[in-house]
């Protein structure tokens, strides 16, 4: 039986990953795991700090991990909206996909900083219980961890520039 597609995403806070994550799992009718979801789901009102985000995120992820193998395996594609923004990130997600030798693709979404802090204002308006961490201040806390993908890591990209 054939594998399932593991696709995941690239790209700075409030770049778009959360609504192009919605968008190709929608059009290709595959599973779809959100982080942030699972994240306020298992530990409601726990993540005030990027620390705490560290700490229940990677509390999550073996699970997480054995989740999605299972899933690809059976054959159904799985949208990760979980991000790949660091090395270590996108380590994570290789080693999903590359223990079960499933076919994967990463999107990096490439906005400028303008376009990011823009969404993330927005976002603060349309989920007010986002408020207090979706903040230019997070965003540029976040932002210095950030590290685009190169070629030399090996995975499959499809790049997603901002218009001129």
């Amino acid at each position: 039986m054939n594998k399932g597609v593991l696709t995941f995403f690239c790209g700075k806070m409030g770049a778009g990953k959360t609504t192009k994550s919605r968008e190709i799992a929608q059009e290709r009718n595959a599973v779809l795991l959100s982080e942030d979801e699972w994240l306020s789901s298992l530990y409601p009102n726990s993540i005030k700090i990027l620390d705490d985000y560290v700490e229940y995120s990677g509390r999550l992820k073996p699970q997480m991990k054995k989740l999605v193998q299972s899933i690809l395996a059976s054959g159904a594609d799985v949208v990760m909206d979980f991000p790949a923004n660091t090395i270590q990130q996108r380590a994570w997600f290789k080693s999903i996909y590359s223990e079960i030798q499933a076919p994967h693709e990463l999107f990096y979404i490439d906005q400028p900083n303008e376009t990011c802090l823009e969404q993330i204002a927005k976002r603060r308006i349309e989920q007010p219980e986002r408020a207090t961490t979706d903040t230019q201040e997070m965003f540029e806390l976040v932002t210095k961890y950030f590290v685009a993908p190169t070629s030399d890591e090996g995975f499959n990209t499809i790049v997603i520039a901002a218009s001129a």
